[in-house]
């Protein structure tokens, strides 16, 4: 009974409009208030407190600042002189800059729409000037745009290492080489697209010259000292996540000072915009945590895994149940929303079949990443229909067959789990 109470109250709570976090907390109180003699009210406020008091959070505002102080700098312009050179050659031409040029943002970013939106500001009016196909354009980079969710510093990552008590610089590593092998398999999808019909991009780039592809690679320094800085300190073992943040969030400041953009009206602007985006994170994390132990009262984990086991699925068909389960939920939630409602049940179902914790991080990122792409709630759709002015169908439709190439690496990370474990099995 208490499981149907639980599943009706979100329904009827999320499909309110009411916030995600205000919903998950009033789930549990519902629960808890039905079926259980308690003080919720003082549980509500010590977990509250304890969840949003946690060390591992000092880095999520920190990250998100350093991402809003980069998002106002000229640094998508730097990336798409510095790389377009040298992908003129290849199938595809300077389509691949909106994946490289998203891949090696979002290693500074660790945003999905923000990586989308700064990107794209540059690349989509170039390419449409240039004759390239706006529905491959505009796929493409609602699909790259969403490696800011795995590539790290990864925000969701560092909220699912909080609900998990999963290592965040394990779970960082696990996502560095999946991010990379994604964003190859986007682009061999475009080599091919092109290969196919020749007519998606144009006849052939101006050739440049070997002096002038060198001299390009300076317009990428600024951004590969930022993601050294930050990432190499975590694995070099100098610095905590939360103090590589801060010298991400330092390094950021002297990009925007060297370009001369560095304003008093950046700060504010930059500053809002991290506060919005900690409380509102803050929120849905301290809703997830009540509501896990609200779960764990009711012990609905433990009766839906005593259903799980009765059906005898094998570990790879529990894992296609739970794909399917996410794309479809994608389609209403935003990552975030979806991972951190959804752990208290999946979690333990995943643990007791056996697979790796740091694993199942990665792939719930990426069916998260999936999520960003599918309409009616994408939001990288929204950001690529608000830089095209196109019909969301429309974007909806470019994307799908990235889509597709998402599903596909992750059955085939699920095949072979070792693509995501090995770097964290050595650092």
């Amino acid at each position: 009974m208490a499981i149907w109470i639980v599943i009706l109250s979100a329904v009827l709570l999320l499909g309110s409009s009411l916030w995600v976090g205000l919903s998950l907390i009033g789930i549990g109180v519902i629960g808890l208030d039905i079926f259980k003699q308690m003080p919720v009210q003082r549980l509500l406020g010590q977990d509250v407190w304890s969840s949003l008091t946690s060390p591992e959070l000092v880095a999520l505002p920190l990250f998100i600042l350093m991402g809003e102080i980069l998002f106002h700098t000229r640094l998508a312009d730097q990336l798409f002189r510095g790389l377009s050179p040298w992908v003129g050659w290849l199938p595809g031409k300077l389509l691949h800059v909106n994946i490289l040029g998203s891949t090696v943002f979002a290693a500074a970013s660790g945003s999905s729409a923000a990586t989308a939106a700064t990107i794209g500001k540059i690349t989509l009016p170039e390419l449409r000037q240039r004759g390239y196909d706006s529905s491959l354009a505009m796929g493409s980079l609602a699909a790259a745009g969403a490696l800011g969710l795995l590539i790290p510093p990864s925000l969701v990552l560092i909220v699912y290492g909080v609900l998990t008590s999963v290592s965040v610089l394990q779970l960082f590593a696990a996502g560095i080489v999946p991010g990379i092998l994604l964003a190859l398999c986007m682009s061999m999808y475009v080599i091919l697209r092109d290969v196919l019909n020749p007519s998606l991009t144009p006849a052939a780039e101006p050739r440049i010259p070997m002096r002038e592809r060198l001299k390009s690679i300076l317009s990428l320094v600024p951004l590969f000292l930022l993601v050294v800085l930050v990432i190499g300190s975590m694995y070099a073992g100098y610095a905590t996540p939360s103090e590589a943040a801060v010298m991400g969030v330092f390094g950021s400041l002297v990009i925007a000072g060297a370009q001369r953009v560095l304003t008093v009206s950046l700060l504010v602007k930059a500053i809002d915009a991290s506060v919005r985006t900690s409380s509102m994170i803050g929120l849905i994390l301290a809703g997830a945590l009540f509501l896990a132990k609200a779960l764990a009262f009711l012990s609905i984990p433990a009766q839906v895994g005593a259903l799980v086991e009765s059906m005898s699925l094998s570990p790879i068909a529990l894992i296609c149940v739970l794909l399917v389960f996410y794309v479809v939920l994608g389609c209403f939630l935003d990552g975030t929303s979806m991972i951190v409602m959804t752990l208290p049940v999946t979690f333990p179902l995943i643990v007791n079949a056996g697979y790796d914790p740091i694993w199942f991080g990665v792939f719930l990122v990426l069916v998260a990443e999936m999520g960003a792409i599918t309409p009616p709630v994408g939001f990288n759709l929204f950001v690529v229909q608000n830089l095209t002015g196109a019909k969301l169908g429309d974007v909806g439709r470019a994307a799908l067959p990235f889509f597709v190439v998402m599903l596909v690496f992750a059955m085939f990370i699920t095949i072979f789990p070792q693509v995501v474990l090995w770097l964290p099995s050595i650092t």
